[in-house]
């Protein structure tokens, strides 16, 4: 007859549970790390001019200078329209002109405003919409360098068919210090990593028909929260 003390497993090395819980935060921290580097490699550090031009062009409005550039691209003959995307809903075509005074002829003309996105997302459906409407094959997209690598994301997946060009805006204080000695400039990096690959993650489980957060739909306007009449969440 076996006795209990010999029925016994064998027990797991004292220390095995901590020493695998520290090896995986480890190696998650690690990998956090080397994506960190890997989303700080795709942002330019100087603003380029378009290698070739477009059908359309699509500015994503929340930051420095972004609709001023978009404006000179358009002015400059690379795109033969130009969609500024997550407008104010109170905001009009004036009230953005007078901000760009040397550009205001092509406010009539040339240029359509987007006040339903809410988002990144919003911006890539509708401008999309925009895309589809007017029969574009190819668009530049137009916002800051930090926030490029997310608008792609969203962008490609929204339009895949469409050839997207980056035009990736640098603003002044990115070019008067590095990040790296900016607290603000870091929390704004790693809250826009963090961004970026829940997009990424997103847009990989709809690709395999797994869809957690489905595109809300328009909301009216007196539902949609305040915000300043050009900034966005990007």
């Amino acid at each position: 007859m076996t006795s209990p003390t010999e029925d016994r497993s064998p027990k797991l090395p004292r220390g095995w549970l901590r020493a695998t819980i520290v090896s995986t935060i480890a190696l998650a921290f690690v990998g956090a790390a080397a994506g960190f580097v890997a989303f700080l490699s795709q942002l330019r550090g100087a603003e380029m001019v378009p290698d070739r031009k477009a059908d359309g062009i699509v500015v994503l409005t929340g930051g420095s200078s972004r609709v001023s550039d978009a404006m000179e691209l358009l002015a400059a003959g690379y795109g033969r329209r130009l969609l500024i995307s997550g407008v104010h809903p109170t905001s009009t075509a004036s009230d953005i002109s007078r901000t760009l005074p040397e550009n205001q002829s092509f406010m009539t003309c040339c240029v359509d405003l987007d006040r339903t996105a809410l988002s990144t997302r919003g911006n890539a459906a509708e401008a999309r919409r925009w895309a589809e409407g007017r029969r574009f094959k190819s668009l530049i997209v137009v916002t800051s360098n930090y926030h490029m690598p997310r608008a792609l994301v969203e962008f490609s997946h929204a339009m895949p068919q469409t050839t997207l060009i980056p035009f990736a805006v640098v603003g002044d204080k990115w070019r008067e210090e590095p990040w790296w000695t900016s607290p603000s400039t870091l929390r704004l990096l790693l809250s826009e990593y963090a961004k970026y690959v829940a997009a990424e993650a997103r847009v990989r489980l709809e690709n395999f028909g797994i869809d957690l957060s489905p595109e809300v739909s328009e909301q009216p306007s007196g539902l949609q929260p305040k915000r300043p009449a050009t900034a966005q969440a990007n």
